[in-house]
């Protein structure tokens, strides 16, 4: 087998998030500037990240047997997880309050913003959330760099926000997000590759 080195990927990702339900950007935009040309309308950068932005799908399938073989005949698909993560480096209250599944308002006085984070009975319903990030694909037959976007369409983040004071510690919010279903006909992500 011969090995294609263009199809070899490595780089970083830029991760936007919007509340769920937001429109999404055309398949047809996603080029080598994507960095230069953010999705627009809802979606917002997160900014930094430190150690990259993790999309994984795990799929668990059910053996089937029967007592005539001794190996498993076949099997079927019964469960599909699909998770990102990232840890986001800019400590910004809208970055706190979307790691925390947007359940406090962010209030602007002048020279201050603030946040309270409520423990009432209206936090145990979290906004659900989109993400969008935009990493690289394998390169094009040109030899130039190409863009592969991943939407991910409804997730709610399950994440321990920490904030630790110290000369030494630099701060950060390890994230994590579940999708979850979103209809029969919507699947929960969608992935676009940039093509010659």
């Amino acid at each position: 087998m011969a090995v294609n080195a263009a199809n070899l990927v490595l780089g970083p990702a830029t991760l936007y998030v919007a509340p769920f339900g937001t429109s999404e950007p055309l398949d047809s935009v996603v080029t080598p500037n994507g960095v230069s040309t953010p999705p627009g309308g809802s979606w917002v950068d997160v900014g930094g990240t430190d150690g990259g932005v993790t999309a994984e799908v795990d799929n668990t399938y059910t053996g089937l047997n029967v007592d005539q073989v001794l190996m498993e005949v076949g099997a079927r698909l019964t469960g599909v997880s699909i998770k990102v993560s990232a840890k986001l480096s800019e400590m910004t209250l809208n970055n706190i309050n979307s790691a925390l599944n947007s359940i406090s308002s962010i209030a602007q006085g002048t020279g201050y913003a603030s946040m309270d984070v409520p423990v009432g009975t209206s936090a145990t319903q979290p906004s659900y959330a989109a993400l969008l990030i935009d990493g690289w694909a394998p390169m094009l037959g040109t030899g130039a760099p190409a863009r592969r976007r991943l939407i991910v369409r409804k997730v709610l983040s399950q994440t321990k926000v920490t904030m630790t004071f110290d000369k030494k510690t630099q701060q950060a919010l390890d994230c994590s997000w579940s999708a979850y279903f979103v209809s029969g006909s919507i699947a929960p992500m969608h992935i676009v590759d940039q093509q010659a």
